[in-house]
């Protein structure tokens, strides 16, 4: 018989960061415990993280969730979390966790061995052109060679400048560069914005355009002379809608957040038509602790694909749970030599 607890959180940020959704110093996470009554020193655990404005987890609702959750979990699936797709993957997560041993292993794996590496890009948080401009020159003097620009929040040709500024001194061989748009750009004035980027060789653009605009995002998918990620897009996406949706825009690549879109089977159901049609992908965490990030990265070592993922490090953090995850330049794997501590949650 199994019995389950849950603990909220703070993460705290080390430096103010820059979002679409505004200035973050903070974001309230939630942790999964589950376990069997026969042996309750092994224990799964799994994150359950919103993200305020994007997720369409009513937060406000989270912590009775988790509590009607912990009450039925030998039913578990009879609770309808439909609408809690970041308490999904908690929940995925945990079951993983424990049924491998408790030992944070979620699928074995080459990556969750500590055998391989998965390569990672460098995230540019938005912010004034010069704070920008510095966290360009670390990310590369880090060992990155493919950055994440998040543009659409200060003035579109500081944006230029600055990749002006990066292409002088690294060409498209040297360091790839993807833009991340979060929604920031007018249909009607997406497609000139594209071409003006286009002359410093971007790899793709995420999101260009709000979500929901199926049509408009159609049209710029097969005219854009960058390669188009869908990311919100697939927030609002139910998950029997998801072959439809690829096959009707047609985007190059697709942006999977599994706390944000339904969890890990969704994000292999997403995965699985978009191989169908041909349409590229990579995995991305959503500002998750080293919980979350390491189902993540598991997931993600569950597929050949050799192009860099968007797993944030978990360095933002003041107080991110101790982890066996390990970060040399760009590259992100298990250190089993490292513990894990999970001293600082408490009910």
């Amino acid at each position: 018989m199994f019995k389950a607890e849950f603990f909220s959180h703070q993460l705290q940020f080390k430096l103010p960061s820059g979002t679409s959704r505004g200035i973050l110093k903070s974001k309230p996470t939630w942790y999964l415990k589950i376990w069997n009554t026969t042996n309750p020193k092994i224990f799964g655990i799994g994150e359950c993280s919103p993200i305020a404005g994007l997720s369409i987890d009513p937060i406000e609702k989270i912590d009775t969730t988790l509590q009607k959750l912990c009450n039925k979990i030998n039913e578990h699936h009879l609770v309808n979390l439909s609408l809690y797709p970041c308490v999904k993957f908690g929940l995925e997560t945990a079951l993983l966790d424990l049924k491998n041993g408790g030992n944070r292993i979620v699928f074995n794996n080459q990556f969750s061995k500590g055998n391989k590496a998965i390569k990672i890009n460098g995230l540019v948080w938005m912010n004034n052109k010069k704070t920008m401009l510095e966290s360009i020159n670390k990310k590369i003097s880090d060992g990155f060679n493919c950055l994440k620009l998040k543009i659409g929040a200060i003035n579109f040709n500081d944006e230029i400048d600055l990749l002006n500024h990066i292409r002088k001194q690294f060409n498209a061989d040297q360091l790839e560069i993807r833009v991340d748009a979060n929604g920031a750009f007018k249909s009607t004035e997406a497609l000139s914005k594209i071409d003006q980027l286009s002359k410093f060789k971007i790899h793709s653009i995420e999101q260009p355009i709000q979500p929901g605009q199926h049509q408009e995002m159609k049209n710029i998918c097969a005219l854009s002379s960058i390669d188009v990620a869908l990311d919100e897009e697939l927030i609002y996406t139910p998950i029997n809608e998801s072959h439809d949706l690829l096959e009707f825009i047609n985007p190059n690549y697709i942006i999977l957040k599994p706390s944000l879109i339904g969890g890990i089977q969704a994000s292999k159901e997403w995965i699985s038509n978009a191989n169908k049609l041909a349409i590229g992908w990579w995995m991305t965490s959503a500002l998750e602790s080293n919980v979350g990030l390491n189902a993540i990265a598991q997931l993600t070592g569950e597929y050949s694909t050799d192009i860099p993922q968007g797993l944030g490090t978990g360095e933002i953090y003041q107080n991110n749970i101790p982890s066996f995850l390990e970060l040399n330049q760009d590259q992100l794997s298990i250190n089993h030599k490292l513990k894990w501590d999970f001293n600082s949650l408490k009910k």
